[in-house]
């Protein structure tokens, strides 16, 4: 029980050390150089299926720029996890809260060097709200669990991408994870921490979500703002006043006694990732990091709205994935 709590209690960590099939945990970093022509979704992790030899670990690459997604399986016994800190190997490359050092060469793509990152803003953890998820954190049967590391950091370093090298010095950075026995059917999901200043980043999930004997329609929306969280979420007590989701775009407005949010994304062309199912990793995620959201917060004061925040969101990250009136309706 004492592990159950110091685990919940630290995301970023490893979780599956005790965990039997199936299992998923993956984490994925988003790099964008400073000219903002590279961006490179890293997504390492490990899968235990029920047939000991389809388990395996794998690191996926998506390239913003060409929209080309690579995986990149590895035997389960090449992956290591730390028990008291995120430290992660699989094969020759190594993943932290501090670095990425990345050996990764096959036939499909190659990707090596190293990219550290400074001033980490991750979603705020306490006992009452472990993370993203907030009390959710704590129900031991969810089907998936979800961490947002870092909403934005600064990046040092370099990679050199199937033979040329790019510097992210200067850069920006995001990190999220995803663990459990496998992804909902339907969801959207959209992040982005390039709206012309440093001190504004988006992350926003809406997905069905199995409990119990049926499922509801969740959301994790949180928006970083020149030091300050807005929080928007099933748990929080907000509630969504318009979802649209079409293929490739969606927008949604929630708001709470406080705040309204209003969120639209516009995809671009991108990739297949592979997600897991239960049974094995398919390539069912087509991922775009080369999508827009248009954001505008208010707050709500005796039936008048005063704006705080309102910009456009660049090299976004955006899945829609699932039947549409799964979310909708």
């Amino acid at each position: 029980m004492l592990r159950f709590f110091r685990r919940t209690l630290h995301p970023a960590w490893y979780q599956g050390h005790r965990q039997g099939p199936p299992y998923f945990e993956g984490w994925y970093f988003k790099l964008v150089d400073p000219t903002e022509q590279h961006r490179i979704a890293v997504i390492p992790g490990i899968f235990k299926a029920a047939a000991p030899e389809e388990g395996h670990a794998f690191i996926q690459i998506l390239d913003g720029r060409s929209g080309e997604a690579t995986y990149h399986a590895y035997p389960a016994d090449a992956f290591r996890a730390a028990e008291r800190e995120f430290n992660v190997s699989i094969g020759g490359s190594r993943f932290t809260l501090d670095s990425i050092t990345l050996d990764v060469e096959s036939e499909e793509r190659s990707l090596t060097g190293q990219v550290r990152f400074g001033g980490l803003t991750p979603w705020p953890v306490r006992w009452t709200s472990p993370g993203v998820m907030g009390w959710f954190a704590w129900v031991p049967f969810m089907q998936t669990y979800h961490g947002v590391l870092s909403f934005d950091h600064a990046l040092q370093g370099s990679l050199v991408l199937d033979g040329d090298p790019i510097d992210f010095a200067g850069g920006r950075g995001y990190i999220e994870k995803d663990w459990g026995q496998s992804f909902p059917d339907a969801w959207v999901w959209t992040q982005t921490n390039h709206f012309g200043q440093g001190s504004t980043s988006l992350t926003a999930s809406i997905a069905t979500i199995p409990w119990l004997w049926t499922s509801f329609r969740g959301f994790l929306i949180g928006l970083w703002h020149r030091g300050r969280l807005y929080r928007f979420a099933t748990y929080t007590g907000a509630r969504i006043e318009k979802l649209t989701v079409d293929q490739g775009a969606a927008t949604v407005v929630v708001a709470d006694g406080e705040h309204r949010l209003s969120v639209s994304a516009e995809g671009g062309s991108g990739g297949v990732l592979r997600g897991p199912t239960g049974r094995d990793m398919l390539g069912r995620v087509p991922e775009t990091l080369d999508a827009r959201v248009f954001v505008r917060l208010a707050a709500r004061k005796a039936g008048n709205s005063s704006l705080i925040f309102e910009g456009v969101g660049e090299h976004a990250g955006l899945e829609v994935i699932g039947a549409p009136e799964r979310l909708t309706s």
